[in-house]
């Protein structure tokens, strides 16, 4: 099955919007038909299977060619409208792309290698060519087709392109309709980019149920979004770490405001330290808050916390979602014992084709069957795993393993602090020092701030886990998709 006729299976002649909010609004029956017409011209114009790159930010443009993509058998490749050059070059050379699909933002050269070239403007007159066929070219569609090459920043810093099958996204999304209980009166409101995979779940989760998405661009504008949030009676709300450390930590009215028609929050993409979950719950304890643990390998999704575990098992990632089995593995691909740190691999229908053109990468990251994530944890006797770290950011100081993430939850838990990295530095005596990248609310006088923090750090660490250097940064460095850009370790 096609994921477009999957997702439009009971909803494809609803009435109501689909797409509403401050600045755009369409209704499922006019995306639908939209979509169709879509398809029908890529059919036309360059048949099937191809690579088709989609650049913009989110609206209801980038919905309908997203979906339209999707029914005309081609691949959608969804970029970041704000890539730099030199990946986008990447993009185009290794995917042979010979159509784009682009919003007016968009202002990239293309090399001249790309022959079909659809802005929104020429976008608009394929809708209105009353030309084209409508064909649902469902008879016989192989579900194990891949749908769309989500590209990922490689630890050798040239991007990933993540292949997803239209099986990997019908999964997934029937695995997060089921524990999330979401149903047509969900409302979510969404700051996450459709190029991200966390983005494209909210997008398929809520088509399938025939909720509504309120598309909220502009983050930055803290109280544009409460009061969106509260305008269009919003149920749900996504976001990644920072998206809660700024509402929490930098708006001056979000804590005070009431929200009556948001039911929970998901948050994922990165581990939100437990102080903020804490202060969250605190302030809103009428609101689900459900940590979620994923990657773009999996479609979206691995694992959950259910909101009534959350205080119990505080700092878990849960377990895992259906339809999905976890365990967690040591140095040779065998079980660890409760408590023993291992790598998490992860088994489902929503797991990755591979690697575009990549099938070294693909084998180190996909063994009999099992999606080796990179990622190290624990798992306690009632089977909640809990992450430690990222294979790649374990720092050795003096030959002994340090976890970034336990020495900065407790850096965050100064009240002073609202972020704060940990990174390895190279040292000739102990191999690698502790560094630590602090980001304060206000201007405060930064050495009693420093006096402050490395007394808690005394407190509640080991000797060795205490940063010998701490310095303070302007600002967050986020990424496109709101996701925190980490600092490189220095050598």
């Amino acid at each position: 099955m096609n994921v477009f006729d999957y997702l439009f299976a009971e909803s494809r002649s609803l009435n109501k919007d689909f797409v509403t909010g401050p600045n755009q609004t369409i209704s499922y029956r006019q995306i639908y038909r939209n979509s169709l017409i879509f398809a029908s011209f890529l059919r036309s114009r360059i048949g099937d299977n191809q690579n088709v790159v989609l650049a913009g930010s989110n609206s209801v443009f980038i919905i309908t060619a997203y979906l339209g993509i999707l029914k005309s058998g081609n691949v959608c490749v969804p970029i970041d409208p704000s890539i730099e050059s030199e990946n986008l070059e990447f993009i185009l050379r290794s995917t042979e792309c010979q159509c784009i699909v682009y919003s007016d933002q968009f202002n990239k050269k293309l090399t001249d290698s790309v022959f079909t070239r659809i802005g929104e403007e020429r976008f608009d007159k394929i809708l209105t060519d009353s030309k084209l066929e409508l064909d649902n070219y469902s008879e016989g569609f192989d579900q194990n087709r891949i749908a769309e090459i989500i590209y990922t920043s490689g630890s050798t810093g040239i991007p990933k392109g993540v292949m997803i099958s239209h099986r990997n996204i019908i999964s997934n999304t029937s695995s997060i309709v089921q524990y999330l209980k979401l149903d047509s009166s969900d409302v979510m409101g969404v700051v996450l980019p459709f190029h991200y995979c966390y983005g494209l779940s909210l997008l398929h989760t809520h088509l399938k149920v025939g909720g509504s998405i309120v598309l909220i661009n502009n983050f930055i504008f803290l109280a544009s979004v409460i009061k969106n949030l509260n305008t269009f009676k919003c149920t749900g709300f996504a976001g990644v770490p920072s998206h809660f450390q700024i509402l929490l930590k930098k708006s001056e009215t979000f804590k005070q405001t009431k929200f009556p028609h948001l039911k929970y929050v998901t948050q994922a993409g990165g581990k939100l330290h437990n102080n903020f979950i804490e202060e969250f719950i605190t302030n809103f304890p009428a609101i689900n808050f459900f940590v979620m643990y994923g990657q773009t390998e999996a479609t979206a999704r691995l694992s959950y916390l259910p909101p009534d575990r959350l205080k119990a098992k505080m700092g878990s990632i849960g377990k895992s979602i259906p339809g999905v089995f976890l365990k967690v593995l040591d140095e040779k691909g065998n079980a660890v014992k409760n408590g023993d740190l291992g790598e998490i691999a992860a088994k489902g229908d929503n797991i990755m084709i591979g690697y575009y053109k990549d099938t070294e990468g693909t084998k180190l990251v996909l063994k009999n069957g099992w999606l080796l994530t990179g990622d190290l944890g624990r798992i306690d006797e009632d089977g909640f795993i809990f992450l430690e770290s990222r294979k790649k950011e374990i720092i050795k100081v003096g030959g002994k393993r340090v976890s970034p993430k336990e020495i900065e939850e407790v850096i965050l838990s100064v009240s002073e602090v609202i972020d704060c990295t940990i990174t390895g530095i190279s040292d000739e005596l102990l191999g690698e020092a502790i560094k630590a990248h602090i980001v304060l609310n206000k201007n405060f006088e930064k050495e009693q701030i420093k006096y402050k923090i490395l007394r808690r750090c005394h407190e509640n660490l080991q000797i060795h886990k205490i940063p010998q250097i701490i310095t303070f940064e302007k600002l967050m460095k986020v990424s496109s998709t709101g996701k925190k850009v980490k600092y490189r370790s220095e050598s």
